[in-house]
């Protein structure tokens, strides 16, 4: 069975790939609405509360909304903050990684059918600091500002549909590399994130805090196994398994060829919905690309061996398309994850319901591949790629 059979077959022209395709209107919501006012201003002044003049509305926005945040963030302190302290956290996450665009949203689809796992949804990864008390009001009032579909893959978006943990981050304040959106033209902040080589010791408590923090309130909301997907976490898993003893990795593979494109439409998408400057086409954005894999896999080569048998699981998107049940079946199996009996006849609904789903399609031109073979040569070798 396949989840998505029909690839369109017209290719688009090569610079539609790297165009901000999907212009967001300032009062659309963005990561940085969720913010506590702190963040928000220390994030806007360390870059002198700069923005482009397009986009400074949607700055006053933000910096009107935020102290919102601060105040609800309060409240939940208040309500929930002893139980938030005295979450066990019995059952260790189970993680999705690999790189963007390399299927971990389609893994973490159909592994957000099983209901022994809780996903952190959209709208609480915008509102980590106080969605324990506003989930079931703010959401409701605010849907008709989302788009129906994600702009880089035309997937459904939603309120409640599973999200990154690395926005919920972001939107704590942690240091990811996701604060690269707010202003794409400059330095990329916080690479060291990718890898972990060289992270500061006090950006790597904050970030273990906020994570830690943010799995205790999902284990407060629902009582289940937390299932999370992040692509940075590809280079982490070290960390990750230290600070969640026990927790178990999916890391599913793509074609580099389709990797890099779709990976360079992700950003300028992102960056055009998400930043305070106004994106460009240029070489920059392209290294990042190339410069943010190279950096997530040596991380990532380099710490597997720290995961004990079992721990790691690793799939190809090639498969998790052409077989899903049968490939998320395995990642069970090999992790030692119960109940794939109750969740087969779920992936095989949504495979049926998902198979007129169109994939983009991305032109290469000879000079781009043998590139991308040259700077991703490890990459392909390791996962069966050559060809």
């Amino acid at each position: 069975m396949n989840v998505s059979p029909n690839p369109s077959k017209a290719a688009p022209d090569k610079k539609a790939a790297t165009k901000a395709v999907h212009p967001y209107p300032f009062w659309s919501p963005r990561f940085w609405h969720g913010m506590r006012f702190g963040d928000w201003m220390r994030l806007w002044g360390s870059h002198w509360f700069k923005a482009h003049p397009l986009r400074l509305p949607m700055a006053i926005m933000i910096t009107l909304i935020t102290p919102m945040n601060s105040l609800l963030a309060l409240v939940q302190r208040a309500v929930f903050g002893r139980r938030i302290a005295a979450a066990r956290i019995s059952q260790p996450p189970v993680f999705i990684i690999g790189h963007w665009r390399s299927g971990t949203t389609l893994l973490h689809e159909l592994m957000f059918l099983d209901s022994q796992f809780c996903s952190p949804t959209t709208y609480q990864c915008c509102t980590p600091s106080h969605f324990l008390v506003s989930d079931w009001f703010l959401p409701w009032c605010t849907s008709f500002l989302l788009p129906k579909n994600r702009p880089m893959d035309n997937m459904e978006a939603g309120w409640d549909r599973p999200q990154e943990d690395e926005f919920a981050l972001l939107t704590l304040g942690a240091p990811t590399p996701y604060l690269r959106m707010a202003y794409p033209e400059d330095p990329p902040a916080h690479m060291e994130f990718l890898d972990m080589r060289d992270a500061a010791p006090r950006d790597v408590a904050k970030f273990e805090r906020e994570l830690e923090f943010f799995v205790r309130c999902l284990t407060v909301y629902a009582g289940k196994r937390v299932l999370l997907k992040s692509p940075p976490h590809t280079g982490r898993i070290e960390m990750l398994a230290k600070l969640f003893p026990g927790a178990r990795f999916v890391h599913i593979t793509r074609h580099p060829y389709s990797i890099y494109p779709s990976t360079l439409k992700l950003w300028y998408t992102l960056d055009d919905a998400q930043g305070l400057s106004v994106p460009r086409q240029s070489p920059q954005r392209e290294e990042y690309v190339f410069a943010a894999f190279e950096r997530m896999y040596r991380g990532f080569e380099s710490q597997r061996a720290s995961l004990a048998p079992g721990q790691l699981c690793e799939i190809r998107y090639e498969d998790l398309v052409k077989s899903p049940t049968a490939t998320v079946e395995r990642v069970y199996r090999e992790l030692g994850l119960e109940h794939f009996e109750q969740l087969a006849p779920r992936i095989d609904a949504y495979a049926a319901a998902q198979k007129d789903y169109k994939t983009n399609v991305h032109s290469l031109d000879e000079p781009l591949k043998t590139e991308i073979r040259r700077r991703w040569s490890g990459y392909f070798e390791r996962y069966g790629y050559e060809s």
